[in-house]
């Protein structure tokens, strides 16, 4: 090996930053040979660099598909991945996700076999038709060829290697090898599939008796998808008692929450270059909220609406600034525990709640989560001492005196550690509800249509709950903490909104 082939190989080894400097002091011959190596390195880098490396730079870049390929390099890598991806159509997630990023990965693991499905086996065979074709094109610049008796468009193999790949439509059999790798794109159609409870029973039937059976020991699922319903394939996941060996990336269209996954401010578009604030407003505009919030901002509604309206919250949100100026005479921290007759409760909803002299209300707070008891009531003590809560509102149906026991045992933790500061502890509030779910919740709706609620900040989990719930179903947790505390709160000149059978004696104020 010449002195020029071992200055290559050691250069492979080096940062990207330290290959910079040793190529611009180079000679125009070896700057050719580290070219070359540099076209390999990215051809091996990810997704997204094999796409423009390929393409000359014309295959379309964006940090939300830099998620896509940090994804599928942790599985090239060995990980095993359950991923949930959610985000809206037209953004490149099927192009990166169920084309560019399996033919990398079968570049860096050609004994693997990848399995791809869509909602119909014609969608795709077009995505494995694309792979195919891309290998026949490309493969011999990243060390792939096509097994010359295995290249139909929805089965093929690869020359000289275990690997390969295989397509099917959601529904179908996916009988044969197993997977390495499968890839669910796009498991739903349309609107008409998303909204019969048989086509999402027999979804779900196929996912979990077809496409699990059939991943390999260790194997990787990736599922990514533009949401439809609220029971649709990832909200069946994210419900199910598995939800925690998942991977979650939530990318709405406009960013509505702190903890975004790519660092975007509230407001922000995930794709401005494509879709700016003013394209995505007319795009609004046209296809009407309900499809908004579900396809674009992946928070499904039910068709008849909630009994919030979102512009009740948005038309008398407080920026902190302007919350400033305001009094408050009571403030309370409404807790509900998880359980009940919820199919969905492992969220303890705690939330903070105020209210100002001239009878208005305050949402201060969301700190709901899935604790256990020891730690809700941990938490909900902690955001009373904060807020200098003068009560505790806790919904006991379903606890008894336990609830109760919960909080007065962690405010004692906290006052033995010093952190109570010789504070007293809040009153205790139990809740026993005595009306239904509805009933409960349409004239705290109202306070909210008559200007009277006012959320300070933004409180993306809670808001999303409030507008997408409608009477039948499930309430969540952050929502009846909310109404609880809210009701609390309500004084004597608010008790005419209210039904008959409402006045439990929790709505008498204590000033």
């Amino acid at each position: 090996m010449s002195g020029v082939d071992v200055l290559v190989e050691q250069y492979r080894k080096l940062s990207a930053e330290r290959r910079r400097e040793i190529a611009a002091r180079a000679s125009p011959a070896l700057r050719t040979r580290l070219a070359a190596v540099e076209r390999e390195l990215a051809l091996r880098h990810s997704p997204g660099a094999l796409a423009a490396v390929l393409t000359d730079g014309k295959e379309m870049q964006a940090p939300h598909l830099d998620l896509i390929d940090q994804v599928f390099q942790r599985i090239a890598a060995g990980e095993s991945i359950r991923l949930l991806l959610t985000m809206p159509p037209r953004h490149g997630k099927s192009r990166r996700a169920a084309r560019w990023a399996p033919l990398w990965y079968l570049a860096q693991r050609p004994d693997h076999r990848v399995m791809i499905a869509s909602y119909s086996s014609d969608l795709a065979d077009d995505h494995g038709r694309w792979i195919r074709d891309a290998i026949t094109e490309w493969g011999e610049q990243f060390g792939l060829n096509l097994h010359p008796g295995s290249k139909a468009a929805n089965r093929f193999d690869i020359l000289s290697k275990e690997g390969g790949l295989f397509a099917a439509g959601v529904g179908g059999g996916l009988t044969g090898k197993g997977a390495n790798l499968a890839v669910v794109d796009d498991p739903i159609k349309d609107d008409a599939d998303a909204q019969s409870p048989t086509m999402r029973r027999r979804l779900w039937e196929w996912w979990q008796a077809v496409l699990l059976t059939r991943v390999e020991p260790g194997g990787s699922v990736i599922v990514i998808q533009t949401r439809w319903h609220e029971d649709d394939l990832a909200g069946r996941i994210l419900a199910g008692e598995t939800a925690s060996d998942w991977t979650i990336i939530d990318l709405p269209a406009i960013a509505d929450s702190e903890d975004d996954p790519l660092g975007r401010k509230i407001g922000e578009p995930l794709w401005p270059a494509r879709y700016g604030r003013k394209a995505l407003a007319a795009i609004r505009r046209a296809v009407g909220e309900r499809v908004w919030w579900s396809l674009f901002q992946q928070k499904p509604r039910p068709v008849e609406g909630g009994v919030w309206q979102r512009a009740w919250i948005d038309k008398h949100r407080l920026t902190p600034v302007e919350f400033a100026a305001v009094e408050l005479a009571r403030v309370v921290v409404a807790v509900d525990p998880s359980g009940g007759d919820s199919t969905v409760n492992d969220e303890t909803g705690i939330v903070g709640l105020g209210a100002d002299y001239d009878e208005h209300l305050y949402v201060l707070a969301d700190k709901s989560g899935t604790l256990g008891a020891n730690d809700w009531g941990l938490t909900a003590c902690r955001l009373a001492l904060s807020l200098r809560a003068d009560a505790i509102v806790v919904e006991a149906n379903y606890g008894g005196n336990m609830a109760k026991s919960v909080v007065s045992q962690a405010w004692e933790q906290l006052a033995r550690d010093g952190e109570t500061r010789g504070e007293l502890m809040p009153m205790i509030v139990e809740v026993n509800a005595k009306v239904g779910k509805r009933l409960r919740a349409e004239p705290v709706a109202q306070l909210y249509d008559q200007g009277r609620v006012h959320h300070v900040g933004h409180f993306t989990e809670l808001e999303g709950q409030m507008v997408t719930w409608v009477a039948g179903m499930n309430s969540p947790d952050r929502m009846d903490a909310a109404v609880h505390g809210l009701t609390e709160l309500a004084g004597s000149g608010q008790t005419d909104a209210l039904g008959q059978g409402m006045d439990d004696g929790r709505l008498r104020g204590r000033r």
